[in-house]
């Protein structure tokens, strides 16, 4: 063979490899994630821009499908599909799965900032550097399913909710049924004698349409205003306890993401924090425009939570969650974790709100 076949067959050898490797570096996966909620909500913009990124810290080498609710199976049945490998992610609240594990609701939404004040930007300090984070991990095996967790999009403080009427104490708030989330924030209602009833987003504005409930509370002036309120109620109370810290959650199935190479979980863990700051400062801005939306151009009377309704709430979330770590160890450990973080960082952070709230009210009072 002359030198020149050989030369020519070395290249030939070389391109089958490099196009071998490079089919294999570039070999896309797609995961399915199938949401809990409306493919056109807040959440799923903001979800998408998560998987955006990490398409391209991975130069295409992961994909995500978003998957609205019930596309595969019902939203209930979401975290349990992602557990089977029915579909590869899901993405919803963590404390939709209080039933599986009442510290679900310490991650997904601990109501009245786990009592001890934590709100939801010193909750995010909790989470990455006072031992949320390794606690989060943890939680998933005490559940007993194959999930590997992303916290995603902190939001909050919710809003109170919407109203037939304007209430001016907690009598008048226990006149009417009113849309909770489940779990211990639902549950704290009830203690205070709130007819609260816990339902899915997509059946709210239809119950408050046939008159099954009267009052219901969601999220934000934006996600309301989606979800249409403003349609059926007029009065729109913002300051809230049952869910001043809320953060929503990607899973993925345990095996998908143990098959991923590292850099590929990297990639996700990156996403995944850059996500975080993202979402927050979207929603501050999306929110305000909609206030303003809601109260300019749609009849919507903003008014100021009753006095009598803090304290009530407070208490009534205190008693369920010294109830709860009573009962469960590993809701013990992680609401300790919480109570030791906030004694070293609320004292401070609490502090420096003050000066941010009064800034905020000035400018505010000015506007009006």
């Amino acid at each position: 063979m002359s030198i020149l076949s050989k030369t020519a067959k070395v290249l030939a050898g070389s391109a089958v490899t490099l196009s071998i490797t490079a089919s294999a570096v570039f070999a896309e996966t797609t995961i399915r994630v199938q949401s809990v909620i409306s493919a056109k909500a807040d959440e799923v913009v903001m979800l998408k821009a998560f998987g955006d990124d990490v398409t391209a810290l991975t130069n295409g080498e992961i994909v995500f499908e978003i998957l609205p609710a019930g596309a595969v199976v019902g939203a209930k049945e979401t975290l349990d599909a992602v557990d089977k490998g029915l579909v590869e992610g899901g993405f919803a609240w963590t404390h939709y799965w209080s039933g599986k594990h009442p510290a679900a609701a310490l991650f997904g939404s601990p109501p009245a900032g786990a009592g001890v004040g934590i709100d939801n930007i010193a909750f995010l300090s909790w989470f990455q550097f006072g031992g949320g984070k390794e606690l989060y991990d943890q939680l998933w095996s005490e559940m007993g399913v194959n999930v590997k967790g992303f916290m995603l999009q902190p939001v909050g403080p919710e809003a109170l909710g919407w109203f037939k009427e304007p209430i001016t104490s907690m009598d008048d708030f226990r006149k009417y049924r009113f849309r909770t989330p489940p779990g211990i924030p639902g549950q704290a209602y009830k203690d205070i004698g709130v007819a609260s009833v816990a339902m899915g987003g997509g059946d709210i504005l239809p119950a408050l349409e046939k008159g099954t409930i009267d009052a219901a509370e969601w999220c934000c002036p934006k996600p309301d205003s989606v979800f249409g309120f403003q349609k059926v109620l007029k009065h729109y109370y913002l300051q809230g306890l049952h869910q001043v810290v809320v953060n929503a959650d990607l899973y993925l199935n345990g095996d998908v993401y143990n098959a991923m190479t590292p850099i590929q979980q990297k990639a996700l863990e990156v996403a995944a924090n850059a996500s975080l700051s993202k979402s927050m400062s979207y929603r501050i801005y999306e929110n305000g425009k909609a206030l303003k939306d809601l109260t300019e151009n749609h009849g919507v009377q903003l008014h100021d939570t009753p006095a009598d309704y803090f304290p009530a709430y407070m208490n009534a979330a205190k008693n369920l969650l010294e109830k709860n770590a009573a009962e469960n160890a590993f809701f013990a450990k992680v609401w300790q974790s919480q109570k030791d973080f906030a004694a070293i960082a609320v004292p401070f952070w609490a502090g420096s709100q003050a000066s941010n709230a009064a800034l905020g009210k000035a400018y505010a009072d000015s506007v009006k």
